[in-house]
């Protein structure tokens, strides 16, 4: 019995390049960088001072009640506002999405850091304790309470789920809602990812974990610089992209645009360290290899790579020794980019915004560039081709993107040029 073949027919996203997927995509075609000093709180006695921020976003702008909007968490806003993009973009509403059989996949590594840290002032106030707390704390700060919220706009009655891997959490959101629309569960799936963890805590967290960057506080522009002998430490983001996946012949039957087909999905743990990846790469590389056979591709048949190129050492030398496991002397021919050079890393989002450059990347036959790669990190053995500071124009038949998460977690995804 023949594999049924997922096809994307949808695009959404909020990014700090621009809240829908043209300003996005563009931002990514010009080089341009999503990064500044912090404005969502007072950073200015941080070791790290410096965030990639969604700009101008007001959920309201996407048909969405102010009252409705308050209820909500900052992570919950992108994935709603993401989601109302992609189901519009693959011409579904509430009226014909509800006699569908689709569910919600989403990705989400830490869930409402704003309404948790919030909570917490008001729960530490002297003499205030838990009759301070904010009512609605426990729904708004919990991870699952994104996809619930679009599950409850578009009386989406399927599975409703959220997927935590750290930095993963993305492309494994992808990968697990492509299993579903292959295994027949539903035909239609809403998939993606989402994040919002610019707070005095969430920066905080990871400052104090040396994750960060602290070196370009004065020069935010030049701060992510994966694969850099200067890089030193990557740059929160935030935001939140969601890709609609369809059985093929279900979005063919109602004569759905087809972006791209959704080709394979891998994952593999590394069962290493909390926060560090395998020095030598093993454990990603299976995740690439698995997506492959999945794909039923080899390496050679890979024209571009999204690198999960963090602008962390750990990373991105690890990175490397992945991608060379993996694609072996293919590896030389790949285009490598990591697009977190220009939207720093969004956690949770990543894998999702990162899988939804690979689809426009295909559809456009455009490279996207590592920006600020000025000196490339040879001795540590980042010598591949990282698309340095200008993208590149060429024919892109299949693409791969990989994420790797804390605790080990890694996971890929492949997409292809949809061919009848």
């Amino acid at each position: 019995m023949s594999q049924r073949r997922v096809v994307v027919t949808g695009l959404g996203a909020v990014s700090p390049l621009g809240n829908n997927v043209e300003d996005t995509w563009n931002g990514i075609k010009e080089g341009r960088i999503g990064i500044d000093k912090i404005t969502a709180f007072d950073a200015s006695e941080y070791k790290t001072q410096i965030a990639a921020e969604v700009k101008n976003f007001d959920l309201e702008q996407y048909g969405v009640d102010r009252k409705e909007a308050r209820k909500m968490a900052r992570f919950t806003q992108f994935l709603v506002a993401a989601s109302i993009q992609a189901l519009t973009d693959a011409g579904y509403n509430k009226e014909n999405l509800a006699s569908e059989k689709a569910g919600i996949m989403v990705g989400n590594g830490i869930g409402g850091f704003d309404i948790m840290e919030a909570a917490f002032k008001k729960y530490f106030e002297p003499g205030a304790g838990a009759n301070r707390i904010p009512p609605l704390t426990a729904p708004e700060m919990i991870p699952n309470e994104a996809a619930a919220n679009v599950s409850m706009m578009y009386g989406i009655t399927g599975p409703a789920w959220t997927l935590a891997t750290a930095c993963a959490s993305g492309t494994d959101a992808l990968g697990n809602a492509l299993d579903l629309v292959r295994s027949g569960r539903v035909d239609v799936c809403v998939a993606g990812g989402t994040e919002a963890t610019i707070t005095g805590y969430g920066i905080g967290c990871f400052t104090v974990l040396k994750a960060l960057a602290t070196q370009f506080n004065d020069d935010p522009k030049r701060a992510s610089r994966p694969f850099d002998k200067d890089r030193d430490g990557f740059i929160m983001g935030e935001g939140s992209a969601v890709l609609i996946l369809e059985e093929l012949e279900h979005a063919k039957a109602r004569g759905a645009k087809i972006y791209a087909e959704f080709a394979g999905y891998g994952s593999s743990s590394d069962a290493y360290h909390v926060t560090s990846p395998l020095p030598d790469g093993s454990g990603g590389a299976k995740a690439i290899t698995r997506a492959l056979e999945d794909a039923g591709l080899k390496p050679e048949d890979i024209q571009y790579y999204n690198a999960h190129g963090t602008s962390t050492h750990a990373n991105d030398r690890g990175e490397t020794n992945m991608v060379k496991l993996a694609f072996g002397e293919h590896a030389k021919k790949l285009k490598i980019s990591s697009t977190k050079s220009m939207t720093g890393h969004m956690i949770g989002a990543a894998g999702a915004i990162e899988a939804l450059f690979c689809i426009k990347a295909i559809n456009d036959g455009f490279f996207p560039p590592t920006m600020n790669l000025d000196n490339p990190d040879i001795e540590q053995g980042c010598d591949l081709d990282y698309v340095p500071n200008k993208g590149q124009y060429g024919e892109i038949n299949a693409a791969a993107s990989a994420s790797l998460g804390f605790g080990g977690h890694n996971g890929c995804v492949i997409f292809k040029k949809y061919k009848d």
